[in-house]
């Protein structure tokens, strides 16, 4: 049995009917992807649920055949691969039920930057909306020169979002539905290439995979899970950009939307997600830094002067989180989950245990600060 992790965790991807989900909670339940297979025929003692039909389906040589020569590309093209235990594994996806075991990028950026947006919308902007791209990220670039955006490389506001991030000195990152070994729409080839000098292209899918329709239902999920706000632009009442903000919903992140006029067709979808608080209506950068408790960069952080002393009922974990707020001042969750490495749920829990105890309090979306 190989026991290479990384040839382990693409070959789980590959056994019938295990699925993202079931595939996440093997590796979580088990430790790694290698142990997994490893201990294939033990499963149903060792982890509650599991039954005899996923022992069987774990028996399959051709998944490891077909990993095997993934690795082959990956190796070949100089590629990151990330799997679920590995550091660089973006840490807001990772928290999410159906995260991929695995993920391929070329780039050159930091997945788990303190600051990740994604911008998605119509495949069909007005000049309204890739005006509000070029506005919204220009000033963003001003505000909060780390922010990392996300989009798909789509047609309208996607490769918008992506040219204007570029315009504006911000990394970007593309999410594809599709592998490594293409670039789809070939059309936007030129700005792929321009987005791995700071950012990077970033997918679940192996090569020889086809960007069909399924697949960027599934790539929404990666867009959504990995940031810590969904800002959408412009949608008509039905889209992809409706299924992310859905998404983003579903992982507890912020999500926003650009209102537009009754009558126009591609503000529709947005228009709606505000009318039933699905997000926040969003006018500037202003607006979204402010709501998200993002610092600007000329902006010091708070110094709040809690000492240790003064709290001695706190847990270790508490203390981590006190100290943070400390250096860093106000901060959103997804932030601090990403800073103390510590699970979103568990986050929760914490950040709800200092509030009874009077030593953090909570403001609008999701931004927590000292008392």
């Amino acid at each position: 049995m190989n026991s290479d992790e990384r040839i382990c965790s693409i070959a789980l991807t590959l056994c019938p009917g295990i699925g993202h989900i079931g595939a996440k909670r093997l590796i979580d339940g088990m430790g790694s992807a290698a142990e997994v297979f490893h201990r294939r025929e033990e499963l149903p003692e060792l982890l509650p649920g599991i039954s005899p039909s996923v022992v069987s389906a774990l028996d399959c040589p051709a998944a490891f055949l077909r990993a095997e020569r993934e690795m082959e590309f990956v190796e070949k093209n100089r590629l990151s691969y990330l799997t679920l235990k590995d550091e660089a594994y973006p840490s807001r996806l990772r928290e999410c039920e159906d995260a991929p075991t695995v993920l391929f990028f070329k780039g050159n950026t930091d997945l788990n930057r303190l600051h990740i947006i994604d911008m998605v919308g119509t495949r069909r902007a007005t000049d309204y909306g890739k005006q509000f791209c070029a506005d919204f990220l220009r000033d963003l670039s001003a505000l909060c020169p780390d922010v990392l955006v996300v989009s798909g490389l789509a047609y309208g506001i996607d490769i918008h979002a992506h040219r204007a991030a570029l315009a504006n000195s911000l990394s970007t990152v593309a999410v594809l539905a599709h592998g490594l070994d293409r670039i789809y729409p070939y059309v936007h080839r030129k700005t792929a290439i321009d987005m791995l000098a700071t950012g990077g292209l970033l997918t679940e899918f192996l090569t020889e995979t086809n960007p069909d329709k399924h697949n960027f239902v599934s790539r929404n999920r990666i867009v959504a899970g990995m940031s810590d706000a969904t800002i959408v632009v412009e949608s008509a009442a039905k889209g992809g950009s409706l299924i992310t903000a859905e998404l983003a919903e579903g992982y507890h992140r912020d999500c926003f939307a650009v209102p537009g006029r009754v009558a126009d067709a591609s503000s529709i979808g947005c228009n709606q997600l505000i009318r039933d608080n699905k997000a926040a209506l969003i006018q500037s950068a202003e607006d979204f830094v402010r709501i998200m408790g993002w610092i600007a960069p000329d902006q010091p952080a708070k110094q709040a002067g809690i000492q240790r002393t003064l709290f001695p009922e706190l847990t270790e974990e508490e203390e981590l989180i006190v100290r943070i707020f400390t250096r860093q001042g106000d901060l959103h969750i997804n932030a601090l989950v990403v800073e103390a490495d510590i699970p979103v749920n568990r986050m929760s829990a914490l950040l709800f245990e200092l509030e009874m105890k009077g030593v953090v309090k909570a403001m609008v979306g999701g931004v927590y600060h000292l008392n």
